[in-house]
């Protein structure tokens, strides 16, 4: 995409002296008796990482959850165009839960500790092109049900109600990951279609740098053509020379 190129290259050398954002979810701050605030369970935007560049993502998680994490590079702008970023994960102790270094990945664990999971998408190994992710991360927990803990632990008033508490706790997880699945389509739906624009583009220019070409050849072509045939009078006769 070469009209892209002066911007992104701009874009990151800017980048190589600013420091990487780095959003977080906050916990309820206020009163003991208030329960922690998690901020959401499911997270799924695009992000665009600079040149040389890293941006990182803190999520709350409580215990005895699972942690998942799904990323894919849909397109690079500026010089270089290697695709690949270097995506680490991280327990609130500092400890690294996994790593991924690819086109996309993905990243699971169970969440064994409560406090923030550190996530960072790393684009050191691009120093001249800028990339933009695709993110899906959150937590889910065994039930669904962390709004009220008191009311998990709560006597099954029968075996009907048991019984239909079980299977929406099912659908509920089968909805989920069919919402997970969902969103990796779109990761790949949409990584797709910034391929196609590219080639697409590159293909237009390609096409109007060999017409010119061709235009300007057959130019030359013609123009020292007729001076083979240029006609000179000879000064002693002042006749054309055959």
């Amino acid at each position: 995409m070469v009209p892209l190129f002066p911007l992104a290259v701009i874009v990151g050398l800017l980048s190589l002296t600013g420091p990487a954002r780095s959003p977080k979810t906050e916990p309820l701050s206020g009163s003991s008796e208030q329960p922690l605030f998690r901020g959401a369970d499911r997270y799924d935007f695009a992000i665009v990482v600079p040149a040389g560049g890293t941006e990182c993502f803190w999520q709350f998680a409580h215990q005895s959850g699972y942690f998942y994490f799904n990323y894919e590079v849909q397109r690079t702008l500026g010089i270089g165009h290697d695709r690949h970023v270097l995506a680490t994960a991280n327990d609130p102790n500092g400890l690294q839960m996994g790593t991924s270094q690819d086109v996309r990945g993905q990243m699971n664990f169970p969440t064994k500790e409560t406090g923030f999971y550190q996530l960072c998408l790393s684009n050191q190994l691009n120093h001249f092109g800028v990339v933009q992710v695709y993110l899906n991360f959150g937590v889910f927990y065994e039930g669904f049900d962390l709004q009220n803990p008191a009311d998990m632990e709560r006597k099954k008033i029968n075996d009907t109600l048991e019984a239909i508490e079980e299977s929406t706790r099912k659908l509920q997880a089968h909805v989920f990951h069919m919402w997970r699945i969902y969103n990796f389509a779109r990761m790949r739906k949409a990584a797709d279609y910034f391929i196609l624009q590219s080639n697409y583009n590159y293909v237009n220019w390609w096409s109007l740098a060999q017409s010119l070409i061709i235009v300007l050849s057959g130019v030359l072509q013609l123009y020292f053509l007729k001076r083979l045939f240029n006609v000179h009078p000879t000064s002693a006769t002042n006749k054309p020379r055959c």
